[in-house]
């Protein structure tokens, strides 16, 4: 993937395009800016450069604009890419050149629509909100995935405001200029200012939402949302951050070919006596089971060893290919948290090596889930 359509893809999600990237906190003393701006008008530009709304060797996507390369060195100016078009509108189409091409859709209208090519899909009002959350039931009760959610060409926007975690968006990852000047983090967000001002207005605009919401992330959607309804919401469904991250796995297979894939936790598990430990794993930090009647996987969105760069499943992201048995002793040792407790569910050779080979690539399958332990019905 393109330096260029990677900006463009971690504004649209919310979700930093390589391991380690942040958008809510710089180091002390550094110039801060965002790492991408998305303008409406190119009215804006000037104001937004003055200001130091984009951080060194940011990039700054404007209609119409021919475009300039980004400077050199540590306090190096943005890159200027220019679009037609436009990437926030639901129902709408951006492009840069004649080569790349994105089309945005509102959620609750993706499930009947053809996909033709890479898209964004937004939630634009209530009504898209209430379809996610029923997609996501209805995955995590029967084990059931919109099929168009999972399309290797698909990306859900704003993923942090979703449910996925704050960890990587706010004003360093990605701002938005709309075309009556307000600045936020997304074109459905919240407003943390305008293109004029300092750059730490916004960021205590953001740390100050946040710190008012129950949930994390309520400025990407504050203008399509009620706060209460999408904190009511996320509270209720602790488990939506790894949804999100299975949802990410399953994508990703599937631009592999494979396909008919279940997950462990969503309808159902490989070990049908692990289905009687309640709440084991529900954190988008712990590794992922995925299988079918050909094959299993073990799919981490977070790693301790990961060199990831934006390409294959993400940044940060690991995908692991396992035998039958070895991926009974992985759920096991991922629902039970720890060897003593899953050996009571699996052979214990397996167990040792399944542990050992994660572990030392970095990711531990135990003690995530041991909180869950004690809740193993007696005789199990």
């Amino acid at each position: 993937m393109s330096a260029t359509k990677r900006h463009l893809m971690q504004w649209g999600t919310g979700r930093p395009a390589t391991a380690g990237s942040t958008g809510s906190e710089s180091a002390p003393g550094s110039r801060r800016g965002a790492a991408t701006v998305v303008l409406e008008d190119p009215g804006h530009l000037d104001a937004v450069l003055v200001a130091g709304l984009a951080g060194p060797g940011a990039t700054v996507f404007v209609p119409g604009h021919p475009g300039t390369e980004a400077g050199t060195g540590p306090d190096a100016g943005p890159a200027v890419i220019g679009y037609e078009g436009s990437f926030g509108e639901p129902g709408g189409e951006g492009s840069i050149g004649s080569d790349f091409y994105l089309q945005v859709q509102s959620y609750g209208v993706s499930a009947y629509m053809s996909v033709v090519g890479p898209t964004l899909l937004r939630v634009a009002d209530e009504s898209d909100f209430e379809a996610f959350l029923d997609d996501a039931d209805r995955a995590r009760h029967d084990g059931v995935f919109a099929d168009f959610l999972t399309h290797p060409v698909m990306q859900l926007a704003d993923l942090p405001a979703l449910g996925a975690g704050p960890s990587g968006d706010g004003p360093l990852l990605r701002l938005h200029v709309a075309a009556d000047g307000g600045v936020s983090t997304s074109p459905a967000g919240r407003r943390l200012g305008e293109p004029g001002d300092a750059f730490t207005v916004l960021e205590e605009n953001w740390r100050r939402y946040n710190e008012e919401s129950g949930q994390p992330c309520p400025v990407a959607l504050g203008l399509v949302l009620p706060e209460d309804v999408r904190s009511a919401a996320l509270a209720a469904r602790p488990w939506l951050g790894r949804y999100l991250a299975a949802v990410d796995g399953l994508r990703d297979l599937r631009a592999r070919g494979l396909d008919r894939l279940r997950v462990s936790g969503f309808g159902g598990r490989m070990l049908p006596a692990l289905e009687a430990v309640p709440g084991a794993d529900t954190g988008s930090d712990v590794p992922l089971l995925l299988w079918n009647e050909d094959a299993s996987f073990l799919y981490s969105a977070h790693s301790a060893h990961s060199t990831d760069s934006g390409h294959g499943p993400g940044a940060g992201r690991r995908l692991f290919q396992l035998e039958r048995k070895a991926a009974q002793a992985a759920e096991a040792l991922l629902v039970l948290g720890s060897r003593p407790a899953a050996a009571e569910f699996t052979d214990e050779e397996h167990l040792a090596a399944v542990d050992r080979f994660f572990t030392g690539a970095g990711v531990p399958l135990d003690s995530v889930g041991a909180v869950a332990a004690a809740s193993v019905p007696a005789g199990r």
